[in-house]
C-alpha cells in the first residue's frame, strides 16, 4: 500500500468520524441551543456547556500527562536496559508507542466524559454560600460538608484513579520487557523497576491518607449509633482510629520511599500488610467491641449528647425547627355560635373528595373520548367577593384515542390540549353532581372569573413534539358536528426559519416528514419539551420537583402551571435521612404559560443556602419573590410533598426530650381512615379554617395525628398558604387526659349507628356501590367537626354521586342529604338519618351565589312582656335556621346575636340563672 493510499484512507476515517461526531453531538447541542435561546435562557445553557467541558479538559489533561509520563518512563527504562531483551524484542517495542498513546487518548477520554458528569459539583464548590451553622465536632459551617466534602472526595477519587492506572500500566510496560525472561521461567526486577512502582506506592499511599482524613468528617454520616451521625464510639473509638490509619497509610507510603535505598521487595509488602491490618483491628474490630460491650449497656448515657446533636441538626434540615407549636384550647361543645363566628370554615367544607370527583369529571366534561382529566386541583379564588375553596381540573388531549392518527393528524393538527373544570368544594345538584362553575368547550363561566385563552399546549399529558404555524389547520375543540379550527398566535417554540433548523431537527426528532411536508413555512415552529414537569427538569435538572402542579386562571384569562421545585442534599451533618435525602427546602416556585411554554423560576426562600448557590451559578435563570405578581401570590399552595415528608419526620422528631425521644415514648402516627371499603392513611388535605389563635380564615394544609398505636387525636399540624405567614408551620396538641376521637373511631362509630350502617347497607343491596370519601377533622373555633361525604355509584354506571353528608361532632353523628340539613340535625338533636329524606337544596346545575344581605339593623329597644320576648326569639332563630339553609352565613350569626340578646332580657326579667 502506497504512502497516498495510506493518506485517503486516514482522511476518509476522519471525515466519517467527523460527520458522525456532528450527528452525535453537535446536532443535539445547536437544537438544544436554539431552544434555550427562544427562552432567553441562554446564559444557563452556555453555563452548563462551558463547565461540562472545562471540567472534563481540567480532569483529563492532568490524567493524562501522569499516566503518560509514567508510561514512557517505564518504556524508556525498559528499552535503555538492552543487556535483558533480544533485537526482536526491542522492535516489537516500538510498536508499544502506538499503542501507549492510543490507550492514553483513551482512558483520558472516558476518565473526563466521566467528569464531565459532576460539573454541577465543581461550580458548587466555587460558588458556594454559607448556611451560619456549624457542626458540634468540628465547628466547621455546614456548607463544608454540602460543597467542599463531595468535591475533595473527587479529588482523591481522581486521585487514586490515576495513580493505580498508572502503576498498571507501568508494570505491564515492565513485564512485556521481561517476556524472554518469564518464558525462560524467571523473573528479575531490576533496581529502576523497583524504584518507579516504589515511587507510584507511596503516591497511592499518601492518597489513602487524605481519604482517611477526610472520612473523619464522614462520621457526620454514621449509622451506628441509636440515631443518625456522629455517636460516642465515632467519636471516641473511630475518629482516634481514622488517625491511626492517615498515619499508617503515610508510615506504608514512606516505607516504600525508603524501598528506593533498601530495595527490598519485603519491604514493599510489610507496608501494604501493615496498612490492611491496622485497617482492620482500628477501624472494623475495636469499634464494634466498643459499641457492643461499652456503648450498648449504657447507651442513653452514653448517646445523650449525639441524640442532642440529631434531633437539633434534623429539625434544622427539614425546617422543623420553625414549627409553631402550642395546645389546643380545651375542647368546647361545637354550638351555632361556633359556627357563625367560623362561616368561611362552614361555607367550604369540602364536600367532593378528588377521586370520585376525577370519575365525575371524565363522564360529565370530557366530551370526547381523545379528551382525559388526569388529576384535580384544590385552590381558592375570590369569587364574587368571597373566598372559596375550589377544584379545578385541566382537560387533556390523549392522541392515542384518535380515530386516523396520521403523521399530519397527530404533529400539525392536534396540537394542544383545551379547556378546564371548576366547581366549588361544597356545592351539590340535586342529582348529586359538582356544581360546574366553568364547563364544557368553549369554556362558559357563570362566575367574575373567565377563561379567554383555553388552549393547553404545555401540560401534563403532552408528551410529544407538535408543529405550529404550519399551513394545516389546528383542531381547537368539537362544536356538535363539526370541529372548531384555529391557528397558534402565541411566541412559543423554535422558529424554523431556515433549512438548516429543519435539518437539524429532522435529524434530532428521527422524523424525515419534516423534510418532505409541505405544510412548513418560515413561520412555523416546533414545539419540543411540552410535558411541564420534563420542561423545567430540561432548564434546571439540579432541582427536583413536586410530583403535582396544578393549574391557575390567570387575570388575563390564561391558563398556568405552577410547578414546587425543591432543592435537597444528602449531606447535611447529622440530619436523620428520608430516603435518599436528609435535607430540603421548597426554594421555587415555576410559573409555566400553558400557551407558549415561558417560564418563570421564582425564589420563594431567599434564606436556603442550597438556592442561593445555584443563584449564584445561573444569575439569568432565577427571578426573585418580590417581583412575583399579587394575583400568583394569592394562589400559592404550601406543596404536598414537602408537608408529607415534615408530617413524617415530626412524628418522631416533635419530641424534643432526649430521654423521652430515645425510650420513643410518644411517637405518633398519620391516622387510618375508611377509603372505598379500604382502610388507608388520612392523606393531607387543603380546607378554609380559622385556627385558634387567628383572626382571619385562611388556606391551609393540614394533617392530623394520632399516637402510635392507638386511634384518639394527638394534635394536628397545617400549613399555612396566605400572605405573609405562607410557609408558616402550626401545630396544635390536645391534651393528652382527654379522649379525642379520631378518624378511625368516628368511621367505627358511622358503622356502629344502627340507622346509617343499615341505609348503606340497603344500598349495597340494591346493587349500587357505596363509596366513603375522605373523613376530614375540622377545627371550627375551639371545637372538632368530622365531616365524611358518602357517594353512590350505581352497579352499571362510571358517575360517582354525592348522596348524603355524614357530620359527627361530640357524642352526635348525622346522616342527610345536604351538608345544610346535617349541621340542622346536629344541633336540634334530630335521628341519625331522617324517616322523611329532604330534597337536595339546589335542583339545577347553576351556581349557587351568595346571598345579598343588607347591614345588621340596630337591636329595638326590647320589651318587658315575656310572651313578647318568647315569640321575638322564636322568630329569630326560625330566621336563623332559614340563613342556615341559604347558606347565608351573614345573616345567620346576625339572626343568632339577635336571639341572645332577647335570651338574655328574658333571664334578667325571670331571674333565672
Amino acid at each position: 500500500m502506497s504512502r497516498w493510499t495510506r493518506i485517503r484512507i486516514w482522511i476518509i476515517v476522519v471525515l466519517i468520524a467527523v460527520i458522525y461526531l456532528l450527528t452525535r453531538f453537535g446536532v443535539g447541542l445547536y437544537t438544544d441551543f436554539l431552544w434555550f435561546q427562544h427562552l432567553n435562557l441562554q446564559s444557563v445553557f452556555l453555563t452548563s456547556i462551558w463547565a461540562k467541558v472545562g471540567v472534563g479538559l481540567a480532569v483529563a489533561i492532568p490524567f493524562a500527562l501522569i499516566f503518560l509520563v509514567n508510561i514512557l518512563i517505564a518504556r524508556w527504562q525498559s528499552v535503555r536496559n538492552v543487556l535483558f531483551f533480544s533485537e526482536e524484542t526491542l522492535v516489537a517495542q516500538k510498536f508499544v508507542v502506538w499503542l501507549i498513546w492510543g490507550t492514553t487518548l483513551f482512558l483520558s477520554w472516558v476518565v473526563g466524559t466521566a467528569a464531565s458528569g459532576n460539573w454541577l459539583l465543581f461550580l458548587r464548590f466555587l460558588k458556594q454560600q454559607s448556611f451560619g451553622l456549624t457542626d458540634p465536632v468540628f465547628n466547621i459551617d455546614a456548607s463544608f460538608y454540602l460543597f467542599s466534602l463531595p468535591f475533595y472526595h473527587f479529588i482523591q477519587t481522581w486521585l487514586i484513579i490515576v495513580l493505580f492506572l498508572s502503576l498498571i500500566g507501568a508494570t505491564v510496560i515492565y513485564t512485556l520487557a521481561q517476556q524472554n525472561n518469564l518464558a525462560e521461567g524467571r523473573i528479575i526486577i531490576l533496581p529502576h523497576v523497583l524504584l518507579h512502582l516504589s515511587v507510584l506506592g507511596a503516591l497511592i499511599f499518601f492518597t489513602f491518607a487524605l481519604g482517611h482524613w477526610l472520612s473523619l468528617f464522614d462520621l457526620m454520616y454514621s449509622e451506628r449509633g441509636v440515631a443518625f451521625g456522629a455517636s460516642y464510639t465515632d467519636i471516641n473509638i473511630s475518629m482516634p482510629a481514622l488517625w491511626v490509619m492517615v498515619v499508617t497509610a503515610i508510615t506504608a507510603g514512606v516505607m516504600l520511599l525508603l524501598n528506593t535505598v533498601f530495595r527490598r521487595a519485603a519491604l514493599s509488602l510489610l507496608a501494604v500488610f501493615l496498612w490492611i491490618v491496622v485497617g482492620i483491628v482500628a477501624t472494623g474490630l475495636i469499634p464494634g467491641i466498643i459499641q457492643r460491650y461499652v456503648v450498648e449497656p449504657n447507651e442513653l448515657a452514653r448517646e445523650t449528647p449525639y441524640i442532642r446533636n440529631n434531633i437539633t441538626f434534623t429539625r434544622v434540615a427539614y425546617g422543623l425547627d420553625k414549627i409553631q407549636e402550642q395546645d389546643f384550647p380545651k375542647l368546647e361543645p361545637l354550638t351555632q355560635e361556633t359556627l357563625a363566628d367560623n362561616a368561611a370554615t362552614i361555607r367550604n367544607i369540602r364536600l367532593w373528595d378528588y377521586r370520585p370527583l376525577l370519575q365525575t369529571y371524565q363522564q360529565i366534561q370530557a366530551i370526547r373520548l381523545y379528551y382525559n382529566f388526569l388529576d384535580v386541583d384544590m385552590d381558592r379564588y375570590v369569587i364574587n367577593g368571597e373566598l372559596r375553596q375550589v377544584t379545578l381540573a385541566p382537560r387533556e388531549l390523549v392522541k392515542e384515542q384518535l380515530q386516523s392518527p396520521t403523521w399530519v393528524t397527530r404533529k400539525l393538527q392536534f396540537t394542544h390540549s383545551y379547556g378546564v373544570v371548576m366547581n366549588p368544594i361544597d356545592e351539590v345538584t340535586r342529582e348529586g353532581l359538582p356544581q360546574l362553575w366553568i364547563k364544557d368547550l368553549p369554556p362558559v363561566s357563570s362566575i367574575d372569573l373567565k377563561v379567554e385563552r383555553p388552549e393547553i399546549y404545555y401540560g401534563e399529558a403532552t408528551n410529544d413534539y407538535v408543529f405550529v404555524k404550519t399551513t394545516e389547520r389546528e383542531f381547537n375543540y368539537p362544536s356538535g358536528d363539526q370541529n372548531v379550527y384555529a391557528n397558534y398566535q402565541g411566541g412559543g417554540g423554535v422558529v424554523l426559519d431556515s433549512y438548516l433548523k429543519r435539518l437539524a431537527f429532522a435529524l434530532r426528532l428521527a422524523d424525515m416528514n419534516m423534510l418532505l411536508s409541505q405544510e412548513f413555512t418560515r413561520e412555523s415552529r416546533v414545539l419540543i419539551y411540552r410535558n411541564i414537569r420534563e420542561r423545567v427538569q430540561r432548564i434546571a435538572p439540579f432541582l427536583e420537583y413536586d410530583r403535582d402542579p396544578y393549574v391557575l386562571i390567570g387575570p388575563d384569562g390564561h391558563l398556568y402551571w405552577l410547578q414546587d421545585a425543591y432543592t435537597i442534599s444528602s449531606r447535611f451533618p447529622y440530619s436523620e435521612p428520608f430516603g435518599e435525602i436528609n435535607y430540603i427546602r421548597n426554594s421555587v416556585k415555576v410559573l409555566i404559560d400553558a400557551y407558549d411554554g415561558s417560564l418563570i423560576f421564582y425564589v420563594v426562600d431567599e434564606a436556603d443556602p442550597l438556592v442561593r448557590t445555584y443563584a449564584a451559578i445561573f444569575p439569568q435563570l432565577f427571578t426573585p419573590m418580590s417581583q412575583m405578581p399579587d394575583w400568583l401570590k394569592a394562589h400559592l399552595r404550601y406543596p404536598e410533598d414537602l408537608f408529607r415528608i415534615q408530617a413524617e419526620m415530626f412524628r418522631t422528631y416533635h419530641m424534643g426530650d432526649v430521654n423521652v425521644f430515645y425510650n420513643k415514648e410518644d411517637v405518633w402516627q398519620v391516622p387510618q381512615e375508611t377509603f372505598a371499603g379500604n382502610t388507608q392513611p388520612v392523606e393531607p388535605y387543603y380546607v378554609i379554617i380559622r385556627s385558634p389563635g387567628q383572626d382571619d380564615s385562611e388556606f391551609v394544609l393540614m394533617q392530623p395525628f394520632t399516637p402510635n398505636n392507638k386511634e384518639n387525636l394527638i394534635a394536628w399540624i397545617a400549613a399555612r398558604c396566605d400572605g405573609e405567614h405562607y410557609g408558616e408551620l402550626l401545630v396544635y396538641r390536645f391534651p393528652k387526659q382527654e379522649l379525642i376521637f379520631g378518624p378511625l373511631q368516628i368511621e367505627g362509630r358511622i358503622d356502629q349507628t344502627p340507622e346509617i350502617s343499615a341505609q348503606i347497607t340497603l344500598w349495597g343491596q340494591g346493587g349500587s356501590e357505596v363509596i366513603r370519601g375522605n373523613l376530614l377533622v375540622l377545627p371550627v373555633g375551639n371545637s372538632l367537626l368530622y365531616v365524611e361525604p358518602l357517594y353512590l355509584r350505581a352497579e352499571q354506571g362510571q358517575i360517582p354521586e354525592l348522596k348524603r353528608v355524614i357530620l359527627a361532632s361530640g357524642d352526635q353523628i348525622v346522616m342527610r342529604e345536604t351538608l345544610e340539613d346535617s349541621l340542622l340535625a346536629l344541633f336540634e338533636g334530630e335521628p341519625a338519618v331522617a324517616a322523611v329524606e329532604r330534597p337536595a337544596a339546589t335542583e339545577t346545575a347553576e351556581p349557587a351565589t351568595p346571598q345579598e344581605t343588607t347591614p345588621a339593623a340596630p337591636i329595638e329597644p326590647l320589651s318587658d312582656d315575656v310572651a313578647e320576648l318568647a315569640r321575638a326569639a322564636s322568630e329569630y332563630y326560625e330566621a336563623a335556621q332559614v340563613a342556615l339553609r341559604q347558606g347565608d352565613w351573614a345573616t345567620y350569626g346576625e339572626k343568632l346575636e339577635q336571639m341572645k340578646a332577647v335570651l338574655d332580657k328574658l333571664v334578667e326579667l325571670t331571674g333565672a340563672e
